[in-house]
């Protein structure tokens, strides 16, 4: 039987993060929940531009950066400069992975690429996220999560066929993206236990937009028929799924099998809708999805949530409550599962943050608190891999760190 230790599961790995906005540094973050020592390298006196993203115009504080990058350490170093570059490699040397989502043959412009830091380190796992992926016509171009989104084709199903094309409300193919190259990053480590060698790992936001849309591209390429947005609901599911109002909220209803439902209908006062034989197949025609909601609808906006809520879990049906992210912050699941973690920020007070969606028995997550300042940690990370104070001073003269 397993003991557990308290220590990540990849306590002892080191992490270099080069990563700007939230593809490379979420998918850092993961490792460093995951126990990695991370080390945040930004721009001498810029930082990741995830910093100037700020809550408002008066309140300067970058959610961006702040949810992407705690527990990380981290120092400044300009890559644009040979005695940068030197110092990169001198960390490289005591490194496991690097991690960086720049445009593809920004870090070889650099003098960085695999093979020079593979000739450094051939132990090293080097993770590339971009927008479009290293081969292609559009390799090189710039890009961020709403390009993703769009190439995709992710925001043609948001929606109604009506409607303008709706991005996802939330930075979805950039967190999409992050998880691949972590994914990607542990796989090469497991690798480099039977191997001995390191390897180049690239995802992108085009391809984690095209695999988390497996289902529904399959079926375009099945039919050759585009899918159409279906509102509120599912182009592939035409059945019980979707979301109906309450009297004070909104209820999603994820699948009503058809031997539940005349129990159902009876359970929402509209028991004759087990009479329509319609209603009882498990895939509807166009059309009757609409007038099933109609009155489902009709049904749930007189009683409240919470009364919904009894009924739905008496008669154990698949249901969630619709929540807003301040909700989220108050979810007793949420808390109980370690998804959130509240903490007591030196500057900002007692605070909920997000904490690791992975639960581990033996080595359990731990996700950090607090995100660095600029180059908070440069010059403690610069005495540990060798250099003296000396050097230390000489790279800030040539403005280096």
């Amino acid at each position: 039987m397993a003991v557990a230790t308290g220590e990540g599961a990849l306590a002892g790995i080191r992490v270099l993060d080069l990563g700007i906005i939230v593809q490379g540094p979420q998918a850092a973050q993961l490792l460093r929940d995951l126990g990695a020592d991370v080390i945040k390298i930004e721009l001498p006196g810029i930082g990741d531009q995830a910093r100037w993203i700020p809550l408002s115009l008066e309140d300067r504080r970058s959610a961006y950066f702040v949810g992407c990058n705690r527990g990380k350490r981290g120092m400044t170093l300009d890559l644009r400069t040979q005695a940068g570059r030197d110092v990169m490699l001198h960390l490289v040397e005591e490194a496991d992975v690097v991690v960086s989502n720049f445009v593809p043959g920004t870090l070889e412009a650099w003098g960085l690429g695999y093979e020079v830091l593979a000739a450094r380190n051939p132990r090293l796992v080097l993770g590339c996220g971009s927008t479009f992926g290293p081969a292609g016509p559009d390799a090189s171009r710039k890009g961020a999560d709403l390009a993703g989104q769009a190439a995709g084709g992710l925001i043609r199903s948001m929606g109604s066929a009506s409607d303008q094309p709706t991005p996802v409300g939330v930075t979805i193919a950039d967190h999409i993206g992050s998880q691949n190259l972590a994914n990607g990053v542990l796989a090469a480590l497991v690798a480099r236990q039977r191997t001995g060698r390191g390897q180049k790992v690239e995802v992108s936001l085009l391809g984690g937009q095209i695999y988390a849309q497996a289902s529904e591209i399959t079926a375009v390429a099945l039919t050759g028929r585009p899918n159409s947005p279906e509102p509120g609901g599912h182009p592939l599911i035409s059945m019980f799924y979707g979301v109906v109002p309450t009297s004070d909220g909104q209820i999603a209803l994820v699948g009503i099998l058809p031997d539940e439902r005349p129990a159902f209908f009876a359970a929402i006062g509209r028991p004759e809708l087990a009479e329509d034989p319609r209603f009882a197949e498990g895939w509807f025609p166009p059309g009757v999805r609409g007038e099933l909601f109609e009155a489902l609808a009709e049904a749930f906006r007189k009683r409240s949530t919470a009364e919904w809520v009894g009924v739905l879990a008496a008669g154990n049906y698949r249901y969630a409550v619709v929540h807003d992210q301040q909700q989220v912050l108050e979810d007793e699941g949420a808390l109980a599962n370690g998804y959130l973690q509240r903490v007591d920020h030196p500057e900002w007070g007692e605070l909920t943050m997000v904490g690791s969606p992975i639960r581990m028995s033996d080595t359990p997550a731990r996700p950090g608190r607090f995100a660095p300042e600029l180059g908070q940690h440069t010059e403690e990370i610069l005495l540990e891999h060798g250099y003296d104070w000396e050097a230390i001073a000489h790279l800030r003269e040539q403005g280096a760190i």
